[in-house]
């Protein structure tokens, strides 16, 4: 029974995902991977071109 429920654990742990200090893409480690596509996401939101609808107004019509 013990041997059983060591076995659960066991594989319960491995199920687990990467440890944030693991070592990741690039050299980084998990952690630092995943700021770094934060960062990213950021950066590319922020640079994002500006809506052009938004700032388009009727030009006012000439009343000769």
């Amino acid at each position: 029974m013990k041997s059983i429920f060591s076995v659960m654990i066991l594989a319960g742990l491995v199920a687990c995902g990467p440890a944030q200090n693991d070592p990741g893409p690039g050299g980084v480690t998990v952690g630092e991977a995943k700021a770094l596509d934060e960062a990213a996401e950021m950066l590319d939101e922020r640079n994002a071109p500006p809506d052009l609808t938004e700032n388009m107004t009727a030009a006012p019509a000439d009343s000769e």
